[in-house]
């Protein structure tokens, strides 16, 4: 072979080897939930042991509503209740280090990024509302779609998200389809007897479900849990569930399940109208044929939004009972039902980083 081909043939291999993708760690999962005496967010061993603390104290005058990890990453969203509204902080499980980005109004937690690079947040409810999307690093992005928004959803497809609106009591809801630049699509549902709450797509991208809030001034009652097509067609009920306590139906990671909470006293009126008065479990429905499966059986507790571990055979959930606050998981492989620590806790969250 002359040697000028050898060379050629030498510079083409060195350029598809440089061509070839590079080898990617594969994510792991972290799972953490909140202490509250004394106050750190527990990082739990796959064994659901603790074995790390990140210490987090809650602001003076501030409770705590909820935690919101990021789909991918490093940070998890930690929603507040202060003297001056609510408040979203960023949290860094890595370095330990709370941002705070919006910092001259109220900031109320909608979604994340598919990607877990920015939340969208609505902020200044009472003044100029509207929705942004908000960096780790402080940077923002307006999102022009209504200032009447309380709820968004990014879909399977990063470039798109739903978006769910309301007029006011007696008005209904909307649900609409925009791209990530907040230019509307579609109007994919509409109700003017129920809001429409909670819109959650299925791991796919191919369906979405939502909880129907009736459209009363009861401010705890029975919802109706709804599937439907990604284009808003085929919407059909599936389950009963709770309504009002801001608890969200959530799909399986292998999209053919939904977890859900079910109100167990309906007909106590006091439960319509008082939350601690709630009583409640955990269901499973099956997407596809309705099919429902009842997780737990508590006789005199709630409980809170269900969240799936990333391998689908693990529900985490926060149940209170007698006023005390605990996080229990379900293994649905065995039907077993536990607590996770002995001090009381709150707001599972599952990381992938």
């Amino acid at each position: 072979m002359p040697r000028r081909l050898r060379i050629a043939n030498y510079l083409l291999f060195i350029f598809l080897l440089a061509c070839q993708p590079t080898p990617t760690e594969p994510l792991q999962t972290t799972f953490y939930i909140f202490r509250s005496e004394p106050p750190a967010l527990v990082e739990l061993s796959e064994e659901f042991q603790p074995i790390k603390e990140i210490p987090f104290s809650i602001p003076i005058n501030c409770g705590l509503l909820n935690l919101f990890p990021a789909p991918f990453g490093n940070l998890i969203a930690v929603e507040l209740n202060c003297p001056n509204g609510q408040t979203v902080l960023f949290l860094d499980t890595d370095s330990a280090s709370v941002t705070q980005p919006v910092t001259d109004s109220d900031s109320h937690f909608l979604a994340w990024t598919r990607d877990g690079k920015a939340a969208y947040l609505k902020i200044d409810s009472l003044g100029d509302a509207r929705v942004i999307r908000a960096y780790a690093d402080g940077s923002q992005d307006f999102i022009s779609i209504t200032e009447f928004t309380y709820d968004l959803a990014p879909s399977a497809n990063e470039d798109e998200f739903t978006f769910t609106f309301s007029g006011g009591l007696g008005q209904g809801s909307e649900l609409w389809l925009a791209k990530h630049d907040g230019r509307i699509i579609q109007q994919l549902y509409a109700d003017q007897s129920n809001y429409i709450s909670f819109a959650r797509w299925s791991p796919d991208g191919s369906r979405i479900a939502f909880i129907k809030i009736p459209d009363t001034q009861t401010p705890f009652t029975v919802g109706e849990l709804w599937v439907m097509n990604a284009d808003g067609s085929n919407a059909h009920k599936v389950a009963d569930v709770d309504a009002g306590h801001g608890y969200a139906a959530n799909w399986s990671p292998d999209g053919k399940k939904i977890a859900f909470v079910l109100r167990e006293n309906p007909e106590d009126k006091n439960a319509d109208q008082s939350s601690e008065a709630l009583l409640s479990n955990l269901y499973i429905v099956e997407a596809d044929s309705g099919t429902v499966h009842q997780v737990t059986s508590f006789d005199n507790a709630s409980v809170e939004t269900p969240s799936w571990s990333p391998d689908g055979n693990t529900l985490a959930f926060s149940v209170v009972s007698n006023g005390r606050m605990q996080v229990q998981i379900a293994e649905l492989l065995t039907g077993e039902i536990r607590p996770l620590l002995a001090e009381s806790t709150c707001c599972p969250a599952w990381l992938r980083k």
